[in-house]
């Protein structure tokens, strides 16, 4: 994976701007005052209540949890999936919580890259049609992009599945699609969400290992959740998100 080709785009404007106007550097992904509640029946469950978060540009983050301490709530957040009842969300020069619907889909699709849990691979469309589907709704499947992007399926082992359905692939084989779908289109941001946890110990150990050099080499901004301490242990900065409440714990 050549570094050129996975431009951080959003993180170079924002350096640039940064430069022109202070001193200390602005961080990529800033989040303040976040606050986040769900109904349950006659009553409201807290997610979270003025949480603040910073990652700057290039940085490998693992976000630690027990299940439904809001680590997944948080990445639909900064993903701009979700909007916090209370709080703002800012990726690059973007405040994506000042945005309506249709605008947040578009810097999805052109800036972040998400890999989620259970694939969400398109089972109607063959191994080749779900990895090139961004750069189709990009207006980006020029014949280059095409030819960069069935690289990077050689890349990731599955070259020869290019007219396979998703059915016919291992889970390992899936999230390994899901994860070049979700670079395809060379995204500033890549938010992960439990990339491993339905993997075998063999494959997880592969797909950690493509992040980490994707993010050695390239200089993706990751985020990746996670409850394994072990997992967390692979990226660079580890947080972990408890009684509603983040920290950052020691390497």
């Amino acid at each position: 994976m050549d570094a050129r080709g996975y431009g951080n785009d959003l993180c170079l404007r924002r350096s640039i701007v940064t430069m022109k106007t202070t001193s200390p550097q602005t961080a990529f992904i800033e989040a303040r005052n976040l606050s986040k509640h769900y109904a349950e029946g006659d009553s409201s469950r807290t997610i979270f209540a003025d949480l603040s978060l910073d990652i700057n540009c290039g940085e490998f983050v693992a976000l630690l949890g027990q299940s439904g301490s809001g680590k997944s709530t948080l990445l639909n957040l900064l993903g701009g999936i979700d909007l916090p009842d209370a709080g703002t969300i800012r990726v690059g020069d973007r405040i994506l919580n000042g945005q309506n619907e249709s605008q947040r889909t578009l810097f999805r699709r052109r800036h972040i890259g998400f890999v989620f849990q259970f694939f969400n691979l398109i089972p109607t469309l063959t191994v080749e049609e779900n990895l090139l589907l961004p750069l189709e709704l990009n207006g980006l499947a020029t014949s280059d992009r095409r030819e960069a992007a069935l690289a990077l399926l050689d890349q990731i082992g599955l070259g020869n599945r290019r007219d396979s359905f998703p059915e016919r692939l291992s889970g390992g084989e899936q999230q390994r699609l899901a994860i070049a779908r979700a670079l395809v289109h060379k995204p500033s941001l890549l938010l992960a969400d439990e990339p491993i946890g339905n993997l075998d110990i063999a494959t997880g150990e592969r797909i950690l290992d493509l992040l980490v050099d994707l993010h050695q080499r390239a200089g993706t901004t990751i985020i990746m959740v996670t409850h394994s301490r072990e997992v967390a242990a692979r990226a660079g900065r580890v947080l972990c998100l408890d009684a509603g409440l983040i920290r950052e714990l020691a390497r």
